[in-house]
């Protein structure tokens, strides 16, 4: 009987495996590639949008709260990140003005303004997105 159970239990194991794999691979991550000086005294930021839904996003409008050395918010900027085709990485580089890179210590997504599939309605992107950084500054949410 428990050699039974155990039977059953590795059949289980075995057919949600490949759905919880799936699952943890798909969504949209947003990762802080690199920040670098730029000509205007400001710092330009360098972001990958990897799309790893089953959509094609239309809007994509980020909120972001820069945070300095002190983590201080030092000023909200608004970015359009539209549009993220389906299964790809898409690059897009944003300016953030009046901000030495090396005095931010972080940049927090503090909304999601917009989140609209094709052909869809808004929807909650939170629960799918995920953020990275490779640059010293934190990007979190």
């Amino acid at each position: 009987m428990l050699s039974n159970f155990f039977k059953g239990l590795s059949l289980a194991l075995g057919l949600l495996l490949p759905i919880v794999a799936s699952a943890q691979t798909s969504g949209l991550t947003v990762e802080l590639n690199k920040v670098e000086a730029s000509d205007t005294g400001g710092c330009s930021a360098f972001f990958l949008f990897r799309n790893e839904t089953d959509n094609s996003f239309d809007g994509f409008e980020m909120s972001l709260a820069i945070l300095d050395t002190q983590g201080v918010i030092d000023r909200l900027l608004s970015i359009d990140a539209a549009p993220l085709p389906v299964s790809r990485t898409t690059l897009k580089l944003f300016e953030i003005p009046e901000i030495a890179c090396e005095d931010i210590s972080e940049i927090l997504l503090h909304d999601l303004t917009s989140c609209r599939p094709q052909n869809g309605d808004e929807m909650d992107c939170f629960p799918i997105l995920t953020l990275h950084s490779r640059a010293a500054a934190a990007l979190v949410k």
